[in-house]
């Protein structure tokens, strides 16, 4: 067996596939009163940004984020660490304090992951969510949707779907932590595949 890496989504792709969930968002809510994006660290976060910004840029408006760690929440770790979740304006750069709690009741929250996979990172950031208040709706938005789902979870917005197996690996990568835009398929593949 070898193993192959090949570039899915290069910076345009990742860049109008956020342009066209903003869109989306706002559509399916009439625009953005009301609501607020949650990206799941890590790269949910730095995605839940862009398209904040990309809200901002259509709408006029600041669009609120949030962040929220799953960590404590997951069922499928060990070795549980405190879950953190931290609010921030969006015309406040810079104001994520770990210490803010998130106000979530009565809003329509978006959450935002990276990939989904199993279901398993959604499902603690919801768990982490409600133990915050009870929102009116929570939505799922993810750069991409790898498929395998574990748990009946699907996703709201979806920049890509890719189809994989489970031999092969996705990973995005953000610039603000890997110093490039891309989204990369890795994986074990048979020499006559």
């Amino acid at each position: 067996m070898e193993s192959a890496e090949h570039v899915l989504m290069d910076e345009t792709a990742i860049r109008r596939a956020l342009t066209r969930i903003a869109h989306e968002i706002l559509e399916k809510n009439k625009g953005f009163e009301n609501c607020m994006l949650i990206g799941i660290r890590t790269r949910g976060i730095y995605l839940a940004k862009r398209v904040a910004d990309r809200i901002r840029e259509i709408e006029g408006i600041p669009a609120p984020i949030g962040e929220v760690d799953v960590t404590k929440y997951r069922d499928d770790r060990s070795g549980l660490l405190e879950a953190t979740v931290s609010g921030a304006r969006e015309d406040a750069p810079g104001s994520e304090q770990a210490n803010d709690r998130l106000e979530v009741h009565n809003k329509k929250l978006i959450l935002f992951d990276d990939v989904l996979f199993t279901g398993r990172t959604v499902r603690a950031a919801m768990d982490a969510l409600m133990d915050l208040g009870r929102p009116q709706m929570i939505q799922l938005a993810v750069l991409v949707d790898r498929g395998h789902r574990e748990l009946p979870i699907r996703p709201d917005f979806v920049g890509k779907n890719i189809p994989t197996s489970r031999l092969e690996s996705i990973e995005v990568q953000v610039n603000e932590v890997d110093g490039v835009d891309q989204v990369v398929i890795t994986g074990q593949r048979r020499p006559n595949e």
